[in-house]
């Protein structure tokens, strides 16, 4: 796995609704990269803090632009 594929499935990831297979693959790939592990502890925090806040969902374009950015920012491949 690489940095930007988890990016991509970061969501599922978090909701638990990977594949085994795939979700111990992520979890190699989380262990063995300290960008990838902020991301998702920083990503995580953040949709505990937007659901405590009870704010309306990020509108689609809005999540693919950030995810976009923190992977352009991560240095990720």
């Amino acid at each position: 796995m690489i940095c930007r594929e988890l990016i991509d499935i970061i969501d599922d990831y978090l909701d638990a609704v990977l594949a085994p297979d795939v979700t111990q693959e992520l979890e190699r790939h989380l262990a063995e990269c300290a960008p990838c592990g902020a991301y998702i502890a920083t990503y995580r925090q953040t949709r505990r803090i937007g659901a405590a806040a009870a704010r309306v969902d990020m509108p689609e374009e809005m999540k693919a632009r950030l995810r976009r950015f923190l992977a352009e920012n991560l240095g990720g491949a």
